[in-house]
């Protein structure tokens, strides 16, 4: 699979920490910064992620930050991205199953590593239910 990955200064070790684990698993992943936990703009680093992500270049991108909330607000003006703000495995699978979402973003500050590993692989292993949840998709962009 490949993956793309980007984080603001307080999402930059968790960022690391999912490379390294993605990466032992087969994935080809690239990483779009931030690369040092200095204080940064979040933007720079989730508006070229999501617009590769939204062509279609990767197959997920994965993306943090302290709340989760200000990377998933800019990567969601992209049209073809649906970004989901996970905290709990059971969202990243419900996210996938009935949006299909093609970004997660992870709260940096309130989760654990752990949790975030988990989370991102029930994101990265649920398939899209597809049928009426195709329907209600079909009609985020209209507007």
């Amino acid at each position: 699979m490949k993956i793309a990955l980007a984080a603001d200064h307080a999402g930059f070790e968790y960022k690391n920490y999912i490379f390294k684990y993605l990466s032992e698993k087969g994935h080809q992943i690239h990483d779009f910064g931030t690369y040092s936990s200095e204080s940064c703009d979040y933007p720079d680093y989730i508006h070229p992620l999501s617009i590769a992500v939204e062509n279609k270049e990767f197959d997920f991108g994965i993306i943090f930050c302290g709340s989760g909330e200000g990377v998933s607000i800019t990567a969601n003006k992209h049209a073809g991205i649906r970004c989901a703000l996970c905290w709990q495995t059971d969202i990243a699978r419900l996210t996938r199953q009935h949006n299909n979402s093609n970004i997660v973003a992870i709260p940096a500050r309130f989760i654990a590593k752990e949790l975030a590993q988990e989370i991102i692989d029930t994101f990265l292993s649920t398939e899209f239910d597809g049928g009426r949840h195709q329907t209600r998709i079909n009609k985020i962009a209209k507007w």
